[in-house]
């Protein structure tokens, strides 16, 4: 077992230099920099204190049995340490599993009505909320960048900013964590516009964007035409009396960023790039890795309900999670952004595959 986490001596040496160039003023003179630094860091930090643990009880395992062999009270103590070696040798080996280079970033949710009409934006407006309160549960800031409301209070289209506080370990930010939300959503329920009571089914769609630095993607200005207007409300009446609404498009792409949340034209327009940024960064990361083996789990662009990685039925107050076999009858309270449970059972699938992947 020692030879296999050889490596992580490496990670402990580069763990060490990461932290002699952190305490350096002159590091922090570069806030990009001290950031890719910090961020580093926080990725060794948890892999290497699991190895020191593992070799503290390693070397105290191998103390006891030699004690044992005068004092027998020592080998069952040795016998437990053995097992705390393993648990901490098994953890270890799911942690040097290769991760999703983007996990540590921040995340930029948008969420779509799709099938169903008035009863779609309602739950697209339904996933926001829950999106919202599991952001807040977890510590995150989140930030409606832009909103399109339907008429009965719903979304047709909405895009959140969902930004963890400080430098976290990859496992904890925000992109580790709700990249497996990306798909269709389905819900089942009584809509309020149906006077007969019966239950109807509808759609939403959820895309997860690892949110990118600007050092992350190159954008040349003389690329982007940005056109300015009017923003406008449900039903497409005027809200503003000022040009302050803004469309960004990035021509060799085609992708086009809509943003009107804001008084402010300037910050509309700061808004629409970092939108633009995140799918460029998505579009850039899914052409590279088109071709490999170990592409990561696709999401779905369009909001077609054959296609559902999840369903929401209300009358029975149950959730589905259709990729693992997932299920749950405590709908309501996942509402209220207790998704951990759900979440959990996606990365707990991805990681046993992953480790499958390894050992093949």
């Amino acid at each position: 077992m020692a030879q296999d986490f050889n490596k992580v001596e490496a990670m402990a040496a580069e763990m060490s230099e990461l932290e002699t160039k952190l305490s350096d003023p002159t590091t922090h003179s570069d806030p990009n920099e001290a950031r890719r630094i910090g961020k580093r860091h926080a990725e060794l930090r948890p892999v290497v204190a699991k190895w020191r643990e593992w070799q503290q009880l390693t070397d105290d395992e191998e103390a006891a049995r030699e004690m044992g062999a005068e004092d027998a009270a020592f080998l069952a103590e040795a016998q437990e340490l053995a097992i705390k070696r393993d648990l901490a040798a098994e953890k270890l080996q799911e942690m040097l599993i290769p991760r999703d280079p983007m996990d540590g970033n921040d995340v930029i949710l948008e969420i779509k009505a799709g099938a169903g009409g008035e009863e779609s934006a309602l739950f697209a407006g339904d996933l926001m909320r829950m999106y919202l309160k599991y952001a807040e549960k977890r510590g995150w800031v989140t930030q409606v960048l832009e909103a399109e409301e339907s008429d009965m209070g719903g979304y047709k289209d909405i895009a959140i900013s969902v930004k963890s506080k400080g430098v976290v370990p990859p496992e904890d930010a925000p992109f580790a964590n709700l990249k497996f939300e990306g798909g269709v959503h389905r819900v089942q329920r009584v809509p309020v516009t149906e006077s007969q009571g019966r239950i109807h089914t509808s759609a939403a769609g959820v895309l997860v964007l690892p949110e990118a630095e600007e050092v992350d993607v190159t954008i040349d200005p003389n690329d982007l035409r940005i056109d300015v207007f009017r923003s406008s409300g449900p039903g497409g009446q005027s809200v503003n009396t000022t040009d302050s609404a803004v469309r960004i498009t990035h021509m060799p792409t085609g992708i086009v960023v809509s943003c009107q949340n804001e008084k402010s034209q300037l910050q509309n327009r700061e808004s629409a790039m970092r939108i633009l940024r995140a799918r460029m960064l998505a579009a850039a990361q899914e052409a590279a890795m088109s071709a490999a083996s170990d592409v990561r789990r696709s999401q779905v662009r369009t909001v077609d309900r054959s296609e559902r990685i999840r369903t929401y039925n209300f009358p029975e107050n149950r959730l589905a999670d259709h990729r693992v076999g997932f299920k749950c009858n405590n709908l309501d309270q996942v509402l209220n952004g207790d998704l951990d449970p759900v979440i959990e059972a996606c990365i707990d699938a991805d990681t046993k595959e992953r480790l499958a992947t390894l050992g093949d």
